[in-house]
């Protein structure tokens, strides 16, 4: 009996791009290839692809770290054992679903045929040099379609039906008593955070209606935030520094994850929660939560912010959406 082929994808960063790439393991598998499949990403994401049951191997780097001393002693030999890693194995085709110049140079570093977009399609044109076999792919389309079209394209298979994220979600004690709703306050830009005052609002609504919240954080000042929205409101917790596999099951078991424009959000659907995303600048169309296993709604973006009531008429219709679940006590103030 011959070997499985055995495919590396490359999808480093950041949080929200790796969630977006997980449909592309479940579309091989929905289509009969039985491919053993590596994945190369940040480490600070390796958790992420982990969750899927048909990766193989998760072969963490640490590109943003690395580069801000690329030339130091510990870089150069955390970075051979990186490579040492990579080309453990021959693959029979490597994927670049980034398209940047970092991805490619891992791309060049794996043993394989490379597969990636072509000039037109890559954030980063030069990257395609890269690559031994290049494939358009439209850019004004969401990046979950765009991941899923390379992939297909590179296979060769047909695509069918909406992306599967196929995230197999650990069971995790969750730091209030049920129901809860998980609030996501924090993201990478400043532009995009929700104003304090209109979270302040949503959550006490959401309290009054008997729903305990979390507040989950990644960094001190974020911390800072968590514990000002929870100030004087009744049943809100901030836990400890909760890492990405620990999230995503304290998000598989939330009523509904209210979030701005962050890549925790995408995990939190993938996990299978209802979602509301609150966009400002950036366009929903292109990174927008897209559901598998419950309802997920974009609200705002290209320039306009939703304010708290169009949040809270929001995040009722997905409460109202999950009203086959058991119904959220009435508790006192």
């Amino acid at each position: 009996m011959s070997a499985r082929p055995r495919l590396l994808i490359i999808k480093t960063s950041s949080l929200g791009d790796v969630v977006h790439a997980l449909p592309v393991v479940s579309d091989i598998a929905a289509a009969g290839r039985d491919w053993e499949i590596d994945w190369t990403c940040e480490e600070a994401f390796a958790d992420i692809p982990a969750l899927h049951p048909g990766i193989a191997r998760v072969i963490p780097c640490a590109i943003r770290r690395w580069r801000q001393a690329w030339w130091s002693a510990q870089t150069r030999e955390e970075a051979g054992r990186f490579k040492a890693a990579l080309r453990a194995h021959s693959y029979d085709v490597v994927l670049d679903l980034q398209g940047l110049l970092k991805s490619a140079w891992i791309a060049r570093a794996a043993r394989g045929v490379r597969h990636g977009y072509d000039w037109g399609s890559a954030r980063e044109p030069l990257a395609t040099l890269a690559y031994d076999v290049r494939h358009a792919v439209a850019r004004e389309v969401h990046a979950i379609a765009r991941n899923r079209q390379l992939a297909a394209a590179t296979l060769g298979y047909a695509l069918d039906g909406a992306p599967r994220y196929g995230v197999a979600v650990p069971a995790a004690e969750p730091p209030a008593a049920l129901p809860y709703a998980v609030a996501l306050h924090a993201t990478s830009r400043a532009d995009k955070l929700w104003p304090e005052a209109d979270w302040r609002t949503l959550l006490a609504h959401l309290a009054g209606r008997g729903l305990r919240i979390v507040l989950p954080w990644g960094s001190a000042h974020e911390r800072a935030r968590s514990e000002r929205l929870a100030a004087g409101l009744v049943r809100v917790a901030v836990p400890p520094r909760m890492s990405p596999r620990e999230l995503a099951g304290l998000f598989s078991a939330a009523r509904v994850v209210i979030g701005v424009d962050t890549g925790l959000l995408h995990l939190a659907v993938a996990a299978g929660a209802p979602a509301l995303a609150l966009f400002g600048p950036t366009n929903p169309v292109l990174t927008g939560v897209q559901g598998e296993k419950a309802s997920a709604r974009n609200l705002g973006g290209n320039g306009v912010a939703p304010d708290a009531a169009q949040a809270i008429a929001a995040v009722e219709g997905l409460l109202a959406a999950g009203a086959g679940l058991p119904a959220i006590p009435v508790v006192a103030p």
